[in-house]
């Protein structure tokens, strides 16, 4: 991950250091630029342009832009460049003494307001949270997710369900994998349909709405297994998944990646298919292929071509972690597939700090 460090006074710019190299301990990869007046005497960087233009750069290529400096500033240094909480960076404003912690925007998913509380702790000030599920000490859908691998079908949904949580209400929770227990105030496991007028699902079910109002949650745990015929066109192997994806009711971004025996490494149909939908792949030698568990389909022809009698299965298992077949090998003009998941077992009260 990478964060920018922008100040505006030298003795802000003093203090950028400080917060650079804490944020360096936690992982970012970061820059600290002062402005050019105060940069040689506090021997950092000088911006690169003025603070419009380095925003727009650090919007483009950082995880975490912090401003040394007046709310004002880091605010109309913002203001153009915002498109989404999905996709806008962690922005947080500090004063220049180091009082005052502020996460500006992208506070759940960005991760800006637990980027804040642990920087204020780092310093000596205080983090200034505002958003109402963090107030008044309830469960933050959006930010759980993000820090679970978590896909969010609807934002509106979920503002809805942080509505009704901050209302005092009870929300539901359905879940297809184990959820750990006590859950957060206000919230209460169900796998009854309608009991809620409001809820989270966790499920990979694309489809499924077990409440009037459903935040709807896929997790990212489905690895696919696939095996090819030399030379295999990425038509054929995308009209194999697509066409299986949709039966399963599974929703193409709850795919983490593809994986096949090392042979195919450079399978070129195979790595533009991959590299089309954004998946990972996963190469593994006959022999790491051979150690998995499990009760797999043989096949004699992929034995003696391959060294191991089954690629798709064992592939998809072993990129899941020893995870569960969903799908057990299926075969289409030369293409076979696997599907497993990831076993999971859901902590609501688990969050914390962006990783990634």
């Amino acid at each position: 991950m990478r964060a920018a460090v922008y100040s505006f006074s030298l003795r802000g710019a003093q203090l950028s250091k400080k917060v650079g190299a804490f944020l360096e301990s936690l992982g970012y990869e970061v820059r600290v630029e002062a402005l050019a007046k105060y940069a040689e005497e506090a021997n950092l960087p000088a911006m690169a342009g003025n603070h419009y233009q380095v925003t727009e750069k650090a919007f483009k290529d950082c995880q975490a832009v912090v401003y040394v400096g007046s709310v004002g500033i880091a605010v109309r240094s913002i203001a153009p460049y915002i498109k989404s909480k999905l996709v806008d960076p962690a922005v947080i404003s500090i004063d220049e003494c180091g009082n005052f912690v502020v996460p500006l925007i992208s506070g759940h998913i960005g991760g800006a307001n637990e980027l804040a509380r642990v920087l204020a702790a780092h310093i000596g000030g205080q983090a200034c949270v505002t958003t109402a599920t963090d107030v008044n000490g309830l469960f933050a859908v959006d930010e759980w997710a993000a820090r679970n691998r978590m896909v969010i079908c609807s934002l509106n949904a979920a503002k809805d369900f942080a509505g009704a949580l901050v209302h005092n209400d009870i929300v539901g929770v359905y879940s297809d994998f184990p959820v750990l227990e006590p859950l957060p105030r206000n919230m209460e496991l169900t796998s009854e349909f309608g009991k809620y007028p409001v809820g989270m699902a966790v499920t990979l079910d694309k489809s499924a709405k077990p409440f009037t109002t459903t935040v709807l949650l896929l997790p990212k745990i489905v690895h696919l297994g696939i095996g090819c015929r030399k030379n295999t066109p990425l038509e054929n192997i995308e009209a194999l998944v697509l066409a299986e994806l949709e039966r399963l009711k599974i929703d193409k971004r709850s795919v983490v990646s593809i994986a096949s025996v090392d042979l195919k490494k450079d399978e070129a149909g195979l790595l533009a298919f991959a590299e089309k939908y954004k998946w990972l792949t996963k190469f593994y030698s006959a022999e790491e292929l051979s150690k998995v568990e499990g009760d797999f389909t043989p096949s004699d022809f992929v034995a003696n071509v391959v060294g191991v009698s089954n690629v798709c299965e064992r592939s998809a298992v072993l990129a899941s972690g020893g995870g569960k077949l969903l799908l057990r090998k299926t075969s289409l003009n030369g293409v076979t597939l696997a599907i497993a998941i990831e076993e999971i077992t859901l902590d609501l009260n688990k969050t914390g700090l962006k990783t990634e």
